[in-house]
């Protein structure tokens, strides 16, 4: 009788052991013949990304980001203009048309002499205010002078001209959403230079102009300017800045 209770006890314990989440299978041992199951690597916790040995702390740079510096002679042709290099084509990606540069920045920031340097002549609101209304400063009739800048962008890319250049402020991204719009629709891409000068560096350069803005402007079209990005519809971005001693521009 007794021997029947221990027989009953022991098999009991048996079946309740838990190897593969079924009870009543035993758990196999592990020894030499019977190794410990693999893990499969899914199941692994993941581990953390190890930086780059040679630039610890730093993000990998987006290649559409590029970074200049104004020139101490804003006279000084550059080195070369890598805003006329060919865009490349991205996977099976319909090459585009061309290119619309917007430039975005305060008065002072060094548009005008970014565009001169390269021998370019950009679709200005100053020039088209001189042609209208034979007065660059005139500042009544802002709208017709927009609608009528579009207008003649819009006649560059039905004439399929490659290489397209807006020089006005564009502070904000609704004052750039029509310009990148547009150009999108006609199958260009559209690049943004973003002149990042502080106003104090704008201010300074604005003194010294034959032909000045008001600084309480400049004070509040500082205040409305916004970083371009790409998730505006530019391809390409590039920031251009002052050097840091560079307090007289």
């Amino acid at each position: 009788m007794r021997e029947r209770m221990k027989r009953r006890k022991k098999k009991t314990t048996e079946n309740e052991s838990e190897a593969t989440g079924k009870v009543g299978q035993q758990k196999p041992p592990v020894d030499e013949h019977h190794p410990q199951p693999l893990i499969p690597s899914y199941n692994r916790e993941p581990e953390a990304a190890q930086p780059e040995q040679d630039e610890p702390g730093f993000a990998m740079a987006d290649p559409r980001m590029e970074t200049e510096v104004q020139p101490e002679s804003p006279s000084t042709p550059p080195a070369g203009a890598p805003e006329h290099k060919p865009v490349p084509k991205l996977g099976k990606a319909r090459a585009p048309k061309g290119v619309v540069v917007l430039a975005i920045g305060l008065p002072g920031s060094g548009k005008t002499t970014w565009f001169k340097r390269r021998g370019v002549t950009p679709l200005s609101s100053d020039m088209l205010r001189g042609i209208l209304f034979d007065d660059i400063t005139e500042q009544r009739y802002q709208g017709l002078v927009f609608s009528t800048l579009r207008s003649l962008l819009r006649a560059r890319l039905i004439a399929r001209m490659p290489w397209n250049y807006v020089d006005a402020s564009n502070l904000a991204s609704h004052e750039r959403r029509q310009w990148i719009k547009m150009s999108k629709g006609f199958g260009y891409e559209v690049h943004a230079v973003f002149f990042d000068v502080p106003v104090e560096v704008c201010l300074d350069r604005n003194r010294r102009r034959e032909r000045q803005v008001k600084e309480d402007v400049i004070t509040r079209m500082a205040a409305k300017l916004k970083s371009p990005g790409f998730e505006e519809g530019f391809s390409k971005i590039t920031v251009v800045r002052v050097k840091k001693a560079d307090g007289k521009g």
